[in-house]
C-alpha cells in the first residue's frame, strides 16, 4: 500500500465517526424539534451535510486509489446513510489499513513474494 492510498483510507476513516455522530445528533434534534421548543435542526443539518459531503468525497478518492469493487464502495456508502453505520465503517477501514500496512512491511522485508 503506497502512502497516497493509506492517506486516502485514513481520511475516510477519520471522517466516518464524526459523520455518524452528526447524523445521530441530527435525528435527536429532529425529535426534539417536534416535541419541544428546541430547534437546532438547521445548524445540525448544515454540520451533518458538510460532513456527509466530505465523507462522499473521501470515499470517492479512496475508491479510486484502492480499486475496490463497486460492491465494497457501495457498502461504505450505505453505511454512511444508516444511523451508526459510520462507526462500523470506521472499524472496517481501520482493519483494512492495518492489514495493508502489515502486507507492505512484509513485502519490503522480503517475507512475502508479492
Amino acid at each position: 500500500m503506497d502512502i497516497q492510498t493509506a492517506s486516502a483510507l485514513r481520511r475516510l476513516r477519520l471522517i466516518s465517526a464524526p459523520e455518524a455522530v452528526s447524523f445521530l445528533l441530527l435525528l435527536l434534534c429532529s425529535v426534539l424539534k417536534r416535541t419541544t421548543e428546541f430547534d437546532a435542526v438547521p445548524v445540525m443539518g448544515m454540520i451533518h451535510g458538510l460532513l456527509f459531503i466530505g465523507y462522499v468525497l473521501f470515499l470517492a478518492d479512496a475508491w479510486n486509489r484502492t480499486r475496490w469493487p463497486a460492491k465494497r464502495a457501495a457498502l461504505y456508502f450505505v453505511l454512511a446513510v444508516l444511523p451508526g453505520g459510520g462507526f462500523v465503517a470506521e472499524r472496517m477501514l481501520r482493519r483494512e489499513v492495518e492489514a495493508g500496512i502489515m502486507a507492505a512491511r512484509a513485502r519490503r522485508e522480503g517475507v512475502v513474494g508479492a
